[in-house]
């Protein structure tokens, strides 16, 4: 091992992987905070229309997209090629989640619209980056 590998991977790798990891993980969080009514409750009042009035369609790709952001990077410190595709089925997810939001919310909720684009962004960079570390024989 030297100085820029663990494993043979490059050090980047698994700090990515984590990283992302736990940015997922909060994602996956979100959801179960949105599911209880309890939880709901306290979140602010501009929040709770968008979140009560979401569809079992809309509900379903967020679970897609946070779930499967989190599973991919798991997948991605396993090592596992299957990342990729997991990756891009959270992608989805995430547009559809957009999609409803933009449809109920418009873009009055400025924060909800910087979360929603944060998981675009991250989940879009991830399957690049699967695709790279496929490229490097870090994943397989």
């Amino acid at each position: 091992m030297n100085d820029e590998t663990i494993g043979g991977v490059h050090w980047s790798f698994w700090i990515i992987s984590v990283v992302t990891l736990i940015f997922n993980v909060m994602g996956v969080i979100n959801y179960f905070a949105q599911m209880n009514a309890d939880s709901l409750a306290s979140f602010p009042e501009s929040y709770r229309p968008i979140i009560e009035g979401r569809s079992a369609w809309a509900t379903a790709a967020f679970a897609i997209a946070v779930f499967g952001g989190s599973l991919g990077c798991i997948l991605l410190l396993l090592r596992k090629s299957a990342a990729f595709y997991v990756l891009i089925a959270s992608l989805l997810g995430v547009i559809v989640t957009m999609v409803h939001i933009f449809g109920v919310a418009g873009f009055s909720s400025f924060e909800i619209w910087i979360g929603v684009l944060m998981q675009l962004v991250v989940t879009a960079l991830l399957i690049w980056y699967s695709k790279l570390a496929e490229s490097k024989v870090w994943i397989s």
